[in-house]
């Protein structure tokens, strides 16, 4: 594959990724706004601060765990399973939005592929 190749193949992604996301953002951006509004609460009820909290609710939104930060208040381990539930969602956006965009690169370079041997 040419570097021109190369690069319009991404750019192609990109575009098609960027699609994507212009038009999942309300919804993304409403569960991201959720999932560390949910932290700072729990920060703030767990004497951690607003910045552990929301540290705290990105570690656990993409199911890592570090275990660093561990909620004790029956309140916040309920709201822990919630930050969980937010964060599955928003991974699941992500990835179906990188699988959309992989599927228009793939139809798009067909299509070219089509246009160049109608060609010859």
């Amino acid at each position: 594959m040419t570097y021109r190749k190369s690069l319009s193949v991404r750019w192609c992604f990109l575009s098609s990724l960027l699609d994507g996301i212009r038009v999942t953002w309300p919804v993304f951006s409403v569960l991201l706004m959720l999932q560390t509004g949910l932290g700072v609460v729990v920060g703030v009820i767990e004497t951690w601060g607003p910045w552990k909290g929301i540290y705290f609710a990105l570690i656990t939104g993409l199911t890592i765990g570090y275990g660093d930060l561990v909620p004790q208040q029956p309140l916040t381990r309920v709201l822990a399973v919630a930050i969980g539930f937010f964060g599955i969602a928003l991974t699941g956006i992500v990835a179906a939005l990188a699988v959309r965009a992989l599927q228009a690169t793939a139809d798009a370079q067909n299509a070219e592929k089509m246009a160049a041997h109608d060609i010859q």
